[in-house]
């Protein structure tokens, strides 16, 4: 492919066909690191977006360049690998994201048109076509950018719902013209609603039964799916706490031979509030509980005894030891 190349200043000006690159002799690529890429990427109609002038900048082209590659291409890039932004949309950015300043003072945007926004299938077809040593080195980054972003949002999406709820009870509050602590208090008591400390370890004295027992209530309720109990000394005690699960929550226990629970009391049991499972195991000493196969338990007694002598309750965070478990069973 035929290049024209000159150069003035000491910036290098590549000139292919229609395509002006504007890049300096010592390109640093280096600077757009993941991390920097991904305060580039934003939410809009549900994906996750860059707009043209950011990607304009990480690949040194000027934004009107970037949306005429586009528009020459259009049939390649559908609504789902691009598409414009309406004002409201453009106005809702500007009120959420201070800092997306890339729009509010950018070079590469001329201020009367709307901004185009390209998800990541758009970006790699974009960088397809721009064939250039600098959109080949940026584009890897962007795509891992993407992919950082993916598993942040999905693992942080209960808290975006609740962002969306104090954002919904702000805009309710607006006759009231809130101070900028009132609001503050607000978002503050919203974010904490529901919250408890996390529990890691807990120990409980000789008569703290109450507690103990309330602790073991509060991790069963935790399970949506499944719940998991290795106790050789059970009794029907155990059938008080499991009435207070998720009633959708299964519930296995593997206990010895001589534990003293029925079979008529898991049967009337399970008309009530749902699947209990029983079986016999003699592979275990200690006492566990596993919640929805991601939480697990160690219990230093039986769930029988539960503060009658000084023991503790830890959460173990080694996920490994879950996936042995069930090797062992």
């Amino acid at each position: 492919m035929f290049y024209n190349k000159f150069t003035i200043e000491g910036v290098i000006i590549i000139e292919q066909k229609n395509n002006v690159i504007v890049t300096k002799e010592k390109s640093n690529i280096e600077n757009y690191d993941i991390e920097n890429i991904k305060n580039l990427i934003y939410t809009i109609r549900g994906k996750q977006v860059m707009l043209d002038s950011d990607v304009a900048m990480l690949y040194h082209y000027e934004t009107k360049k970037i949306n005429q590659t586009v528009k020459r291409n259009i049939e390649r890039f559908p609504e789902k690998f691009c598409f414009q932004l309406t004002e409201n949309e453009l106005e809702d950015m500007w009120s959420q994201f201070v800092t997306a300043s890339k729009m509010l003072d950018n070079k590469f945007r001329n201020k009367k048109y709307l901004p185009y926004a390209f998800t990541e299938q758009g970006i790699a077809m974009l960088s397809g076509l721009l064939r250039n040593q600098i959109a080949v080195q940026v584009s890897i980054n962007i795509m891992d950018a993407f992919v950082e972003m993916r598993k942040f949002i999905a693992s942080n999406g209960q808290v975006f719902k609740e962002i969306n709820t104090i954002k919904g009870k702000l805009l309710e509050q607006d006759a009231r013209l809130l101070s900028h602590d009132e609001k503050f208090d607000l978002v503050f008591d919203e974010l904490q609603k529901g919250k408890k400390e996390e529990f890691k370890q807990k120990v409980f004295f000789d008569g703290q039964i109450y507690d103990s027992y309330s602790l073991i209530i509060d991790i069963i309720k935790t399970a949506k799916n499944k719940i998991l109990i290795i106790d050789n000394y059970i009794d029907d005690s155990i059938l008080k706490m499991l009435a207070k699960k998720n009633k959708d929550a299964e519930v296995v226990i593997l206990t010895s031979q001589n534990s003293n629970i029925k079979k008529l009391d898991i049967q009337k049991f399970n008309k009530q509030y749902g699947v209990l499972k029983l079986a016999y195991t003699n592979k275990f000493h200690d006492i566990f509980m596993v919640i929805d196969n991601t939480d697990l338990y160690h219990i230093g007694a039986s769930l029988k005894d539960l503060g009658k002598k000084c023991f503790a309750i830890s959460k173990i965070e080694d996920m490994g030891y879950i996936e042995k478990l069930k090797s062992i069973i």
